[in-house]
């Protein structure tokens, strides 16, 4: 049951709650694959130093690697 702020005590601030961006969600952004592999089929990927690829396969597929 989620907490109200009449539920709450005067002074005593929220308590937050994470935001989980599910499919559909808005708050998730939005990019289009055609335009991350700049209309190929390939667009490599860097996090933390690494670095990983986002193929789109013949039937339209997407596939990230390592």
């Amino acid at each position: 049951m989620q907490e109200t702020p009449l539920d709450r005590p005067p002074g005593r601030p929220a308590q937050a709650s994470p935001v989980i961006a599910g499919p559909g969600s808005d708050r998730a952004p939005v990019h289009d694959a055609a335009a991350l592999t700049a209309g190929g089929r390939l667009a490599r990927i860097r996090l933390d130093g690494k670095e990983y690829v986002l193929r789109i396969t013949r039937a339209g597929k997407l596939i990230l690697t390592k």
